[in-house]
């Protein structure tokens, strides 16, 4: 499995909790985010991290910024992207199931970093439900306009 991740100034210690976790999985990561609390705009971490799902070169993203909303919106503009707001196990497990979302998106203040592994757990472990209702939804979330 590999992975790109993505954070602004609110989330470099949230990354930092993440990659260790992730790296004693043998999970492959590419870092786009930003090691420091000073200041950054997000969508310069964001782009990256979208473009590599958008085109499949990594299977999921991981964005972490303060209320989570600027990342996903950001990431959210590209066509083969779903990326969603995930702030509790149940909604990170329904966005996979449901939404098959492929970009998992932090809000750093609103979470605490052993939530956030939590989430990002959940997140990788849960399979979207093929077929149906949901499948049929999730093609039709691309514009066509």
């Amino acid at each position: 499995m590999t992975i790109a991740i993505g954070n602004d100034h609110a989330g470099p210690e949230y990354k930092s909790a993440i990659l260790e976790h992730l790296k004693t999985r043998g999970i492959k990561i590419t870092n786009y985010g930003t090691d420091t609390s000073d200041s950054v705009d997000y969508p310069d971490f964001v782009h990256p991290v979208a473009k590599d799902v958008d085109s499949n070169t990594v299977d999921f993203g991981i964005l972490i910024c303060g209320t989570a909303n600027g990342v996903a919106m950001t990431a959210n503009k590209y066509k083969n992207v779903r990326a969603a707001v995930c702030w509790t196990n149940e909604i990170t497990e329904l966005s996979r199931v449901h939404n098959n979302a492929n970009i998992i998106c932090i809000p750093a203040r609103f979470t605490s970093i052993p939530q956030a592994i939590k989430l990002v757990d959940t997140f990788l472990k849960t399979e979207f439900e093929d077929g149906g209702r949901h499948e049929r939804r999730v093609n039709k979330i691309p514009a066509t306009c």
